[in-house]
């Protein structure tokens, strides 16, 4: 199934790096890159303002007092994990004193309640992944209903983007039908649905390339939390991210201020490199995974055992991205690079699998 929607409407603003922050080039790395938020040493978040948007964008609302309190039931698990099982020694005004909101710009200062402010947020982090995941499978709800979830918040996000001046010309939503499920867990080497990514897929196409690292800055202020963006899965053959802030007068100025050296970015990406192998040579794209957040309320009146409010009323479900500008993506689809030439290697090396055994007697 794919719904599309077309528009040749929407202007480039005037420069959309004008305004860019120093979080926002490390999530727009992190990104691009399929790294992992459990490596960073810090948090890039200003103010007030900065936490709040980063919440929303995670199904947390700031005014929501219930909310507020499961953040701070989060925080405790952690730093009782963290004490427990590691032996840390958290200072009682990261544990307990301070809002647990608060650690989010303690996480950016410097100093060593900076650093334990940065635990305390990693372990709260993967606790509420995984309650997410535990909401999931003790409701009664269809994969039917979860990615309708999130096929409403994304287009009703993206709409509103290119209502903004984003020069955003084609945007498509599908899910991957059966049949090309059962085929691509043939062909791959591992053959868990579980590490199947691309169920749900959402594809953009931006009418010049130049508009790319604006519109995933956008994405990631308002929809895609770069904190569950999956590590490993990302591709991106579009976007030379060390060129890209050496060349902009917005954003070389950050380049030594970023967490990690932006002289590893090439060494990265050359040990790093995977192509698809069933894509044609000439194939680009920017890809990525988010376990996207969504919200549960509506459909926890379907469990009787109040006990399963204790995982929240926030789940995770696994969604692909797809950005590209408008030539590559015309390239995307001729000669070898053609989407039905991918299925013809894709199916050609099933049929290879399948028949191995009886080739072999």
């Amino acid at each position: 199934m794919v719904e599309r929607s077309t528009t040749g409407n929407g202007s480039p603003p005037h420069d959309r790096l004008e305004g860019v922050t120093l979080g926002d080039l490390e999530a727009l790395r992190l990104l691009l890159r399929g790294g992992s938020v459990v490596d960073w040493h810090r948090l890039d978040l200003r103010d007030e303002q900065e936490v709040d948007r980063f919440l929303r964008v995670n199904e947390f609302q700031p005014t929501s007092d219930q909310d507020m309190q499961r953040i701070e039931h989060l925080r405790s698990e952690a730093v009782d994990f963290l004490r427990r099982s590691l032996g840390f020694r958290i200072p009682e005004d990261v544990a307990d004193d301070l809002p647990a909101r608060d650690l989010f710009l303690l996480a950016a200062r410097k100093g060593r309640r900076q650093v334990h402010a940065c635990f305390v947020l990693k372990t709260m982090h993967i606790i509420h992944h995984l309650a997410g995941r535990e909401l999931l499978f003790r409701l009664p709800i269809s994969d039917d209903e979860v990615f309708h979830l999130v096929e409403r918040k994304v287009v009703t996000l993206v709409e509103e983007i290119r209502a903004a001046g984003h020069p955003i010309v084609e945007f498509e939503w599908s899910r991957k039908p059966r049949d090309s499920l059962i085929t691509k867990l043939l062909a791959k080497k591992s053959t868990l649905a579980a590490n199947v990514y691309d169920k749900l897929r959402f594809r953009l196409v931006v009418r010049d390339r130049d508009a790319i690292p604006p519109l995933l800055i956008e994405l990631l202020h308002r929809l895609i939390p770069f904190n569950y963006v999956v590590p490993g899965e990302s591709v991106n053959d579009i976007v030379p991210f060390r060129k890209m802030v050496e060349d902009s007068p917005h954003l070389s100025p950050l380049g030594h201020l970023l967490q990690e050296d932006i002289g590893n970015e090439e060494r990265e990406d050359e040990r790093k490199k995977r192509l698809n192998e069933f894509s044609g040579p000439g194939y680009r794209i920017i890809n990525f995974v988010a376990d996207m957040p969504v919200r549960l309320d509506n459909f926890l009146c379907r469990v009787q055992d109040p006990s399963n409010l204790e995982f929240g009323v926030i789940a995770f479900v696994l969604t692909e991205f797809q950005v590209v500008d408008l030539r590559t993506a015309r390239e995307n689809e001729a000669g070898e690079n053609s989407h039905d030439k991918y299925k013809e290697r894709q199916l050609a090396r099933v049929r290879t699998r399948l028949l191995r055994g009886l080739r072999e007697e």
